[in-house]
């Protein structure tokens, strides 16, 4: 059973949310909140395992309640943020706080569904809208420093031909099929470049490799 926590400041986004995902059969919504401030308080009270999280609220803000919920390394919990306006520079912060997903509010109730679903499994989410070439843009800016390098160069040459190919949105089964090798050795170097790169999951492997310079911008979007 998945616990779920949804915050917004909106009363009847955040009830509209929880009952949907309240009606599955593998989900339970054990906590809302209103406020940045008292989303980081219900995590701790109530140890969710992903989290729908706004952006925009009073007190303290989404990407910042993110940031504190997930700076510790204590909590596994996910973040999947939310958002009533297109894409802009919250997506690549939202990412950079640990974020594993990023929807639009006005996603189909089975599309979010869907979303929870993949974000728990290990996986990211990024609606449509928001696409590598916006992702690269705001990685650039950020210039890639010296100890991105370094930690890149932990990488074997296959889990760096992997890390690129979660980058440009590429599953697990399409990276085997492109490398010849089989979706359980995928599944391994996917384990195995995330621990040597600190990092929690795809989601945060996606803005690594832009930091880097490992992938570039292109015309498709990102969602894996």
């Amino acid at each position: 059973m998945l616990r779920v926590m949804v915050v917004d400041d909106q009363a009847l986004v955040r009830r509209g949310f929880a009952l949907i995902l309240d009606n599955e059969p593998d989900m339970e919504v054990v906590a809302e909140a209103g406020t940045g401030v008292e989303a980081i308080e219900k995590a701790r009270e109530q140890q969710p395992d992903i989290i729908l999280m706004d952006i925009r609220m009073p007190e303290m803000d989404g990407l910042e309640a993110t940031a504190n919920i997930l700076k510790t390394g204590e909590s596994t919990c996910r973040v999947i943020i939310l958002t009533t306006f297109d894409p802009d520079e919250y997506v690549f912060r939202a990412l950079q706080a640990g974020a594993s997903g990023f929807v639009l509010k006005d996603i189909p109730p089975e599309s979010l569904v869907e979303a929870v679903r993949t974000v728990a499994d290990g996986g990211a989410m990024l609606a449509p809208g928001i696409t590598r070439r916006l992702i690269s843009q705001f990685a650039q800016k950020m210039g890639a420093g010296r100890n991105l390098s370094e930690r890149l160069e932990r990488l074997t040459g296959r889990e760096l031909e992997v890390l690129g190919a979660i980058a440009h949105g590429k599953s697990n089964a399409e990276i085997a099929e492109a490398l010849f090798i089989g979706a359980a050795t995928v599944k391994t170097h996917v384990s195995s470049l995330l621990s040597k790169l600190g990092l929690r999951d795809r989601a945060q492997a996606v803005v690594f490799a832009y930091e880097c310079g490992l992938a570039t911008a292109g015309g498709r979007n990102v969602g894996f």
